[in-house]
């Protein structure tokens, strides 16, 4: 257990460190990218700025909800902080709608109106400052995101997931314009950049909605425990399992079906020993356990669900 604590006490300050990086990086894109823009008058590295600025927001919104969700459980949240990942998670995606739409507009706009770009060099010089450093982040998020299942921070790796590909984007635009002076693809590429954005907040934000609302976990998981479960030979049944995400940590409650002629204690024991079983494959899941005799006459939850598929 000893070891567990310590492996959870590292994640989470790998978590904080993944997030700081972060809001420092956002900062330093924005003004490197700001700058670029004004020299350049490309609505491409503009869009991309823009892309920066709303990666500022949601990263310190990540950064705050990280801080939150590692603490404790508490007397009024008992169930811990772990879901706030899930509503920085929607604000991320609300902040990233807001800057795809106003890029998509800009795009269509310039496209009608195309502009001359000047220091096209100075612009791309930056985006690959931008490209390098954007790449090292997502890499140190991914494996901290392996480590630790943040859902906030794979949100916020999202956003530089795409970065990459927009600062990609926005240096082969700047050599084709370079090269051949079509200055119309520099509104294409910020369309593009605009629609992508668009896709992502769509994905972050049905993830988020998923787990606020307490979606089922995966079948494979149900499966996995539901195995675990009946592998004990004091086990007569089980049903009713119910899985959650609670951030963090993951909850699973079910009802266990056992001899009806065991004492009170052994049927404790045995649900405590079912417990132990799940925590060596799920360490740090919440497990709730109602026990019950075997052959009892009660309502299940089980049979309502397949009841209402059949109407």
């Amino acid at each position: 257990m000893l070891l567990d604590s310590t492996q959870k006490n590292n994640g989470r300050t790998l978590k904080k460190i993944a997030s700081f990086l972060s809001v420092s990086l956002a900062v330093f894109l924005s003004v490197i990218k700001f700058l670029a823009s004004i020299s350049t008058g490309s609505l491409s590295i503009l869009s991309s700025m823009i892309d920066s600025i709303a990666d500022v927001l949601a990263s310190a919104i990540t950064f705050i909800a990280i801080r939150y969700s590692t603490k404790p459980a508490s007397r009024d949240f008992r169930y811990g902080y772990g879901k706030i990942e899930a509503l920085s998670s929607f604000l991320q995606a609300l902040f990233i709608t807001g800057s795809g739409l106003f890029i998509l507009y800009d795009g269509i706009s310039r496209f009608f109106k195309p502009k001359e770009l000047d220091d096209s060099f100075l612009g791309i010089t930056i985006m690959l400052i931008s490209l390098t450093l954007t790449i090292s982040l997502v890499a140190f998020q991914k494996y901290v995101v392996r480590k630790t299942n943040s859902l906030a921070l794979r949100g916020d790796s999202l956003h530089y997931i795409t970065d990459i590909g927009t600062n990609m984007s926005v240096i082969i635009a700047l050599i084709i314009i370079k090269i051949t002076g079509i200055t119309w693809i520099d509104s294409v590429v910020a369309i593009g950049i605009a629609a992508y954005l668009i896709h992502t907040a769509y994905i972050l934000a049905r993830d988020a909605v998923c787990m606020l609302m307490d979606q089922e976990l995966g079948d494979d998981i149900k499966e996995d425990v539901e195995k675990i479960i009946l592998s004990e030979p004091y086990v007569k049944g089980m049903h009713d399992l119910r899985t959650r995400s609670l951030g963090e940590n993951d909850l699973f409650e079910f009802h266990l079906e056992l001899d009806p002629n065991i004492s009170l204690v052994a049927a404790h024991n045995h649900a405590h020993q079912v417990e132990a079983k799940i925590h060596q494959k799920y360490p740090d899941a919440q497990v709730i356990i109602h026990q019950e005799p075997e052959g009892a006459k009660e309502f299940h939850l089980d049979k309502q669900i397949e009841l209402s598929k059949e109407r």
